[in-house]
Formats: structure tokens, sequence, C-alpha cells
């Protein structure tokens, strides 16, 4: 059984580098050798709050190591990426078309944030560990179950799958799989970090006319142009209730709401925001994952607006991911360029450091500089 360096944390604001050891996967499992690893604000969270030992990382992408006997799909040495959204494919939601809502296996819909592999499981100092949403991909080896892998063509560089199966799936997706933002329509995106961003890349590839870019950073919104923004907004801090952002999306809009807005900065006081941006029947989708309760004014939904709380960007694995392949090979997505900055299983705490201080769009851990 392979030793392995991962990050562990206690779920208590602490995490270090230690060694645990990997074992063979089961019969329906899949052993991956991790090239790199994509930093997330979720992370960070879990370490936080979690209150239990486990390895981190729920973004990856390696080679397949060792597979269980019954695995049939994928061969030793197959490039992959690591979904953490695990679809069993036969629940009633995998049936009614929502895999990524899976009610056995999405470690968010079955309220089980972490877990063991079912073959012979990973262990530190001798007893088993739990893994961040049943991956644990910062960690030079994971073992999963099969359906939590996808095949990774090969012009798709490990760095660039890691953060796709996460940031990039989640924007992406909301756009174009749960707005499902038409062409000549207008789209406001409040945030451009790496959610924003490729929300405003899948509505721009959406074919939306007007773009609107929404941030307190200027940097952040000149970045936002590069990924396909038409208009950007400053936003200023003491604007709490969006009124003068509201102003200046309808003078950009034929003096009228937007028809989809997508709030992405994990802001709890922004949760509403989007509503307050869009037309009557126009779709406010809320990206970010906030979970902390909110009052909302109910005139804000005057009249007929939608408002929609998608998980992950709606993803179906393999229809979604080959779709981002051949966007990213014929240029028509950035991905490359998302990565601001790239770190080390030992330098992941800058990494960090990085991201809560707004300098990433995305981060990611070399794990095998072998790429």
């Amino acid at each position: 059984m392979p030793q392995s360096k991962a990050l562990v944390s206690n779920g208590r604001g602490q995490f270090e580098l230690r060694t645990i050891t990997v074992g063979k996967p089961g019969p329906r499992e899949v052993r991956i050798k991790l090239k790199a690893a994509g930093i997330c604000h979720t992370d960070w969270d879990s370490v936080q709050n979690w209150d239990k030992t486990f390895v981190m990382g729920h973004e990856g992408a390696g080679v397949v190591d060792a597979i269980g006997c019954e695995v049939k799909s994928f061969q030793i040495g197959d490039r992959v990426l690591l979904n953490w959204a695990i679809p069993c494919g036969h629940c009633f939601q995998c049936l009614e078309g929502n895999p990524h809502i899976c009610e056995n296996h999405s470690p968010v819909c079955s309220n089980t944030l972490c877990g063991h592999a079912h073959g012979e499981a990973s262990q530190l100092d001798g007893s088993p560990i739990e893994r961040s949403f049943h991956l644990g991909t910062m960690a030079e080896y994971t073992v999963v179950r099969e359906e939590a892998v996808t095949k990774l063509d090969d012009h798709v560089p490990f760095g660039v799958g890691a953060i796709l199966a996460c940031g990039v799936m989640t924007g992406w997706g909301s756009a174009v799989n749960a707005a499902k933002v038409q062409a000549g329509s207008t789209a406001c995106v409040i945030g451009c970090g790496g959610v924003g961003l490729n929300v405003i890349q899948g509505a721009a590839l959406s074919g939306a006319a007007k773009v609107i870019a929404i941030d307190i950073s200027e940097a952040r919104l000149e970045q936002a142009k590069e990924f396909g923004a038409t208009h950007t907004i400053l936003a200023k801090t003491n604007d709490k209730d969006f009124d003068q952002v509201a102003k200046d999306v309808r003078m950009l809009n034929n003096d009228r709401g937007a028809d989809y807005a997508f709030e992405c900065t994990a802001v709890p006081a922004l949760g509403s925001a989007p509503l307050k941006l869009i037309r009557s029947a126009g779709t406010a989708v809320q990206a970010s994952g906030i979970e902390q309760r909110i009052d909302f004014d109910c005139e804000l939904f005057e009249w007929d607006k939608i408002y929609i709380n998608p998980l992950y960007g709606q993803c179906n694995p393999s229809r979604d991911f080959p779709r981002l392949y051949d966007l990213y090979g014929s240029g028509k997505i950035k991905l490359d360029e998302l990565i601001t900055k790239t770190y080390t299983l030992e330098t992941v705490a800058e990494g960090f450091a990085d991201m809560l201080a707004g300098k990433l769009a995305k981060g990611v851990i070399i794990i095998d500089p072998e790429l």
C-alpha cells in the first residue's frame, strides 16, 4: 500500500502535512495518483468548521494507479479528473436527470461531507481517516468510487482538469445548465472571482448581448472584460441595498432590469441582490452556495421573478466535462488564464492566504511536478 503525503485538518482551524497509508481499491473503486488539486473557499471553510479529522481537498486530477475487480470504465494509466458530486445512476434524482443531487452518493445531499473508501481505507497512524467530499484531493494518492472519476482528454493539462470539477463547472453550469441564458439577453454577474468569471464565460458563450460584471475591485472588473464581460459596474461598499447598482444596470439596459442576475460572492448580505437587478419575469441565480439565513423583502419578487439556487451548475459529468474539453480545445473558453498562481502541498498556507486576500481567480496545488 502506497504511502502518501496529505494535508490533514482537525476541522477546528488547523491543518498540517502528514503521511497517510492509502489502501487498495474495493471492487467498484479506483485509486488515483493525484497530479494537481484546486484551492477553493469551500476547502478553507471545511478547515474552520467541520470539527473532525480529514484529508483536505475536493478538486483534483491525476492518473489511475489501480482499479477494483469490477471496474470496467477505466484502465491503469488513464488521465482523469475527480467529480465530487458523485452520481449513483439509479436513485430518484439520478433517474430524474439530476445526478448532481444524487440521493445516495452526493456528499452534500446525503449530509456526509466526508467518507471512507470502501476498500482498504486510507489510514493515518493506523486508523481510518475520512476524506473531504469523499475525495481528499490534497494528497499524493486517494481511493474513490468509480462514479467519481471522469476521463480527462489528453490536451487538457492536469492543473486545468483540477479546477474544472468545481469552480469552473459551478460558474459555467449556472449560466448554461441552470439559468439557460438566451442569446441576445442581458446578464449581470455580482462578484468576479473564480465562480463569477466562469458565469461570465458561460453567459458570453450562450450569446448574451450584454454581460455586466459587478465588483468592488477595479482590478477584478478589468479581468472580467478578458473573460467576456461587455460592461462593468464598480459597486460601492456603502451601497448595501444595491440601489445605485440597480440604477446603473437599468441605464445600461434601456431602463429595464437584466434578464438574468447571478450572485457569486458567498456574502449573505448579497443573497437577495440579484432579485433587485432583474426585470419582472427575470431569473435570479444564487450561485455561490450561501447557507446562512437570509431575510428577503418579498417586494423584490414582484413580478413573476424566479430565484434559483442550483448546486454545482447542475453538473452531469458524462455530458458536461466533454463539452468543456471541446470548448477549451477550440479556444472558446479560457481556463489556463484562470490559474493565477500555483503552489505545492508544502506551501498551501500561502495559497489560502492569497485566496482570502482576493489575489486569486484560482490557485492550483501542483502535487506531481511531472505534468
